[in-house]
């Protein structure tokens, strides 16, 4: 029996999954969680034969979760789930230790033969996404990183770019009409992905994006 936990930041998401993993007589949904650090959490726990994980959450990033459980679990299987086909994200989900990334818009059965290809020691990716196109990428990038930008949820890439223009995290809070703690919780999400320890880091990385200008030229 295939034991699996799944995690989506959208219910009726993992309630569809759910229903369509459970039809298959050797695979088991054990457990599904919304965010990322509950779910390793659980990996800890339950040690499954695999983990499917949506790449894009609030807080911990699907990236997060399959770079530790890759290094805390090796023997756990990660097949990633996105809405993004771009070369660029396909790359980093398996520089970060997938082994499978399978297109949310994919056919129902697609996610099953994945989990099947990743238990039998395969990669797994959509057939939709192009092989050659990315292994051009991946010959012209080879040593390139995903713009760390693009792992902000919506809400923190609002609350960076305010910060950058240097808002306080109650002026933040009444423009995005969001609470103060909200505002933090945002904040320190934020200032992890991105791996910047102050508001000068934050600024200088705000300016190399064009986000806002430099004032010294």
């Amino acid at each position: 029996m295939i034991s699996i936990i799944l995690v989506d930041d959208h219910q009726i998401v993992r309630q569809g999954i759910r229903a369509l993993l459970d039809r298959e007589d050797d695979m088991r949904v054990i457990c599904e969680v919304s965010e990322g650090s509950e779910a390793i959490r659980l990996v800890h726990q339950y040690n499954p034969d695999v983990l499917v994980v949506d790449l894009l959450m609030p807080g911990m990033s699907g990236l997060e979760v399959t770079r530790h459980v890759r290094q805390t679990h090796p023997d756990t299987r990660v097949v990633v789930l996105s809405m993004n086909s771009n070369p660029p994200y396909v790359l980093e989900a398996f520089r970060n230790g997938a082994d499978g990334y399978v297109l949310k818009t994919s056919g129902a059965d697609e996610l099953v033969r994945a989990i099947r290809a990743v238990m039998s020691g395969n990669s797994y990716t959509s057939p939709q996404l192009s092989e050659v196109s990315i292994s051009r990428y991946i010959e012209g990038a080879r040593e390139a990183a995903l713009d760390p930008l693009e792992t902000l949820t919506r809400r923190e890439r609002e609350v960076f770019t305010l910060a950058a223009h240097g808002l306080s995290n109650s002026k933040i809070s009444a423009r995005l009409f969001i609470s103060v703690t909200t505002v933090s919780t945002h904040r320190a999400n934020l200032m992890r992905k991105l791996g910047l320890h102050n508001q000068t880091e934050l600024v200088r990385l705000a300016i190399r994006h064009g986000i806002i200008l430099d004032m010294h030229d």
